[in-house]
């Protein structure tokens, strides 16, 4: 078991707070009340960034010292939404938000991971029709490690876990997120994954 706080209550955080208390970890989830985010942060092993990523960056550099010493789970990406809500273009086109948030948080393990499907095959990737892919980045390979075995807990099977590499690699799965408002406007909110074929 391990005390993990979800950042955000919306339908990521709630989807991934939900499946990682069933899977037997001690789960606190973080709204916006003023405080709530600190608070959960300072007793938890590992957080989960489930905050609109839009504004991830000034919330999470807020709680420097919470974090310190944590590993920090972004699942977030950072957009500007186009007219009908969906994303239309990365507020980080030359970089991403997990390396900023690595930046900003110089004594916390920042993993990129769960940014490339909807939220529902988070915790759910054998629902699809084919495999899924989940995709790691980060600097520190314990950090990555620890991430892999909570994703195993979310159902992911191992061979279906691809470490990328340090934390800029986040910068190629972020882009991956322009697919997601075309995949929509075609298929609409069927359950999809982006996925490298082998």
């Amino acid at each position: 078991m391990t005390k993990i706080a979800v950042l955000g209550n919306g339908r990521v955080g709630g989807t991934l707070a939900t499946a990682l208390t069933r899977a037997g970890h001690q789960v606190t989830v973080a709204d916006s009340t003023p405080g709530a985010a600190a608070a959960a942060a300072r007793t938890a092993r590992i957080v989960i960034n489930a905050t609109p990523g839009s504004d991830s960056l000034d919330r999470l550099a807020a709680l420097r010292e919470e974090l310190r010493g944590k590993i920090l789970v972004d699942v977030s990406n950072a957009t500007v939404d186009g007219s009908d809500g969906l994303p239309a273009s990365l507020i980080y086109p030359d970089s991403s938000l997990a390396e900023h948030l690595q930046e900003a948080l110089p004594e916390t393990s920042v993993v990129k991971t769960l940014n490339t499907m909807l939220f529902s095959v988070m915790t759910a990737p054998d629902t699809l029709s084919q495999a899924p892919d989940a995709f790691l980045s980060g600097e520190d390979p314990q950090a990555k490690q620890t991430v892999r075995d909570l994703l195993k807990d979310l159902g992911w099977n191992e061979e279906w876990i691809t470490d990328l590499g340090g934390i800029e690699t986040a910068r190629a799965t972020e882009a991956a997120i322009l697919f997601v408002p075309h995949v929509i406007r075609t298929s609409g909110f069927t359950p999809f994954a982006i996925s490298i074929a082998r």
